[in-house]
């Protein structure tokens, strides 16, 4: 106790200090432009679809079954119902900005030095801005409007480079598998 207190009196003495005084003041967040949109890309699905869907699950589930037994059944169930959820119950809307300190979503803030570079894409009907972070979970994904994109692009070329990231092993093997889903 006693010595936090005397950490405390003498962090105190040396903020005040006049040496301190002349280090670079921090610059004052400046919205540079805001946007707002839904939080997710999203299409509602049809009832061919699920069908597809709940068949080749049934099949793929029954040989899993049959190899491994219950649990990776009770896996594929749950990863078809948040699939469902997701292609039901409608994304809301939120504020994207971009400020002179990093992008930010409904006011929390990813700054500049975890984002490394930046392109537009297109996935459900939505344009999507997408950026290549350092830490995990490695992108982030901002839905824009297709009006917006030009003015985006040139303010985001100021702090970064625009150049597309290579497709990951998974982002090669969810369109392989997406190329067998129906397109509805």
């Amino acid at each position: 106790m006693y010595n936090e207190f005397v950490m405390v009196e003498v962090q105190t003495k040396e903020a005040d200090s006049p040496e301190n005084s002349t280090e670079k003041k921090e610059v004052p967040e400046k919205d540079v432009f805001s946007w707002r949109a839904p939080e997710r890309p999203f299409k509602r699905r049809d009832r061919q679809f699920w069908i597809t869907i709940v068949a080749i699950a049934s099949i793929f589930g029954l040989i899993l079954f049959l190899a491994e037994g219950v649990m990776p059944v009770i896996l594929i169930i749950s990863l078809i119902f948040l699939f469902y959820v997701l292609s039901t119950v409608e994304p809301e809307e939120t504020i994207y900005t971009v400020t002179n300190k990093g992008i930010k979503i409904s006011e929390k803030l990813t700054d500049w030095q975890v984002l490394t570079r930046f392109w537009f894409t297109k996935r459900l009907d939505s344009d999507l801005l997408v950026f290549d972070m350092n830490v995990v979970p490695g992108r982030l994904e901002l839905v824009v409007h297709s009006k917006d994109k030009d003015k985006i692009r040139d303010i985001l070329t100021s702090y970064m480079k625009e150049e597309e990231a290579q497709p990951s092993n998974i982002d090669r093997t969810a369109s392989w598998f997406s190329r067998f889903l129906p397109k509805g």
